[in-house]
């Protein structure tokens, strides 16, 4: 099979939550075939701050792409996700 390229938004359950820590915990939850490529923390509105995430997927597993999103969304602090850009490479 090949691999995908997907970019996460990842967005605090209130504005209160610490994004850096969320950043710090994200390589510890990834499944199985997802590689973290690059993050970094952007203002989204009225100070709250916002994750963004790149990561490459094997896609050899097909319910990857949940699995990701299952672990990303148990993270403390964590309100919404959403994927904003994907390719297959």
């Amino acid at each position: 099979m090949g691999e995908l390229f997907a970019k996460y938004e990842i967005m605090p359950e209130n504005p209160d939550v610490d994004m850096k820590k969320v950043l710090e915990k994200l390589p510890s939850v990834l499944p199985a075939g997802v590689k973290l490529q690059k993050t970094g923390l952007e203002e989204a509105f009225f100070g709250m701050m916002k994750l963004t995430a790149e990561f490459i997927i094997d896609d050899s597993d097909e319910g990857v792409g949940g699995k990701l999103e299952e672990a990303i969304g148990a993270l403390e602090g964590v309100g919404e996700i959403s994927c904003v850009d994907s390719t297959v490479l």
